[in-house]
């Protein structure tokens, strides 16, 4: 049994300003001195880095369909170690949650992941446009499911000293306690763009000096005394914390795997480079708008996902990095690329070359892409063997022409193949979280292991 104070930070619907509550909140215990271990229902990749970086450690990510119900609390825990309390951001609105078919009504909700985590609920409501109705709706939401127990209330965009007191009158009657109420604050706002919230670390120190100013919004706004109460009064939880070493048997040699971060590569679960490092990886991070060669002894490459897109004018410049890159994957490297990792191999993006790995061209489209699916893999590669059955998570603005290569990487239901398998390549539009699928690290690593790599000596452009 393991005790860890922890709050489950959700709201009626989406938009209502959890995610900057939820931040302002990490960031303000962390101010008071608590370690505070930040989390986020669902595949985010976003808001966990707000999280993340008010709290000074990595926010991660707690979906059950991406995982696994089972993996929820051990992942929890895994990301707590050390923590005097966490802090978990919700997704949507409370009892909202997968819509694919074979999911129980509410599967991967908020609310689901609070029962897992037996977590009590701190709702925010946005009451810019109600006052006493907003005890008939936390009332409703209080009592819907029996299962979830909610801690308390924070009034979100409160118009002023009159409207909050209406409000607080009101809810006396559910029961609920108002546990603080912030007031309407349009300076507080985070930018975003074609995908939602501008990633943090694009943003460096203007998102630092956001974070902070949330944290001392909700210090002056909430009553964190009465927050941490609600915390404490979450049960043991049984089980014990992830760990990748038990997930992956550990492969001699310890290759060399570089990933790609930087601003343009912000998309990553934690645990996946932790579960490269526990199959016996020396993980290495590159930033390819500044990083011109790949480190020294590179033997396999990870690209994840993010906003190359935005980024297109400086990864194209980036000239030298692009030719080490094409040359790996022509000696055989391993290299698996997700979403923007799959833009940046195309041959072009938005008509600027990029690595040439992939004789595909992308560029921005209008319609968004997203939704989880539950794909198969088509062809043999250094990630997955045929017939391997992943839960993954599609989430952009851009199209690549053509969508597979001769031999794609994998098919889901009311979809052509997708994506591209060529030597060691593995280029999909479809995010993964290795947690729930921990062998494709250890087939990754493995193929790595096999490769031959060049020193720096080597290399014909030094």
């Amino acid at each position: 049994m393991t005790t860890v104070p922890r709050v489950v930070l959700a709201a009626p619907t989406s938009n209502a300003g959890k995610t900057s509550v939820a931040t302002g909140l990490v960031a303000a215990l962390t101010a008071r001195g608590h370690a505070v271990s930040p989390h986020k229902v669902g595949p985010d990749y976003i808001d966990p880095g707000y999280a993340g970086l008010a709290a000074g450690r990595p926010g991660r990510n707690l979906d059950p369909v991406l995982v696994g119900e089972e993996r929820v609390v051990p992942l929890f825990l895994h990301g707590a170690r050390g923590a005097d309390v966490a802090v978990v951001e919700g997704v949507m609105g409370l009892f909202d949650g997968a819509t694919r078919p074979g999911l129980e009504p509410g599967f991967a909700s908020t609310a689901h992941v609070a029962r897992l985590l037996r977590a009590p609920v701190v709702l925010v409501v946005d009451v810019s446009a109600q006052a006493q109705s907003v005890a008939a709706l936390v009332h409703g939401f209080a009592t819907y499911d029996p299962r979830v127990r909610l801690g308390g209330v924070v009034l979100n965009r409160v118009g002023s000293d009159r409207h909050e007191q209406i409000a607080r009158d009101a809810l006396e009657s559910t029961g609920v306690p108002v546990l603080g109420a912030v007031r309407r604050l349009d300076r507080l706002a985070t930018p975003s763009r074609h995908l939602g919230l501008v990633p943090a670390a694009e943003r460096s120190a203007d998102a630092l000096a956001g974070v902070r100013a949330l944290g001392e919004v909700v210090a002056g706004s909430v009553d964190l005394d009465a927050v941490l109460r609600v915390a404490r009064s979450a049960p043991a939880l049984d089980g014990a914390p992830w760990d990748p070493a038990a997930e992956v048997a550990r492969v001699p040699g310890r290759p060399r795997v570089a990933v790609a971060g930087g601003a343009a590569f912000t998309f990553g679960y934690a645990e996946n480079a932790e579960l490269l490092e526990a199959a016996g990886a020396e993980v290495v991070t590159i930033d390819p708008l500044r990083d011109e060669a790949l480190p020294d002894g590179t033997a396999g490459l990870v690209i994840g996902g993010g906003f190359p897109e935005v980024h297109a004018t400086e990864l194209s410049a980036n000239t030298a990095l692009r030719a080490e890159v094409a040359a790996l994957a022509a000696r055989g490297g391993p290299v698996a690329a997700e979403c923007a990792g799959l833009l940046y191999l195309a041959r072009s993006l938005e008509g600027l070359p990029m690595c040439g790995v992939l004789d595909a061209e992308a560029v921005m489209s209008p319609r968004l892409t997203l939704g989880y699916r539950e794909a198969v893999a088509l062809t043999d590669s250094a990630l997955a063997p045929v017939g391997t059955r992943v839960h993954g998570h599609e989430f952009h603005r851009t199209v690549a022409t053509p969508a597979a290569g001769a031999t794609p990487a994998w098919r889901w239901a009311g979809a052509e193949p997708e994506g591209f398998v060529t030597g060691s390549v593995h280029a999909s539009y479809l995010h993964l979280h290795w947690a729930g699928q921990p062998a494709l690290a250890g087939r990754f690593v493995s193929a790595c292991a096999r490769t031959p790599v060049l020193r720096s000596e080597q290399h014909a452009h030094r």
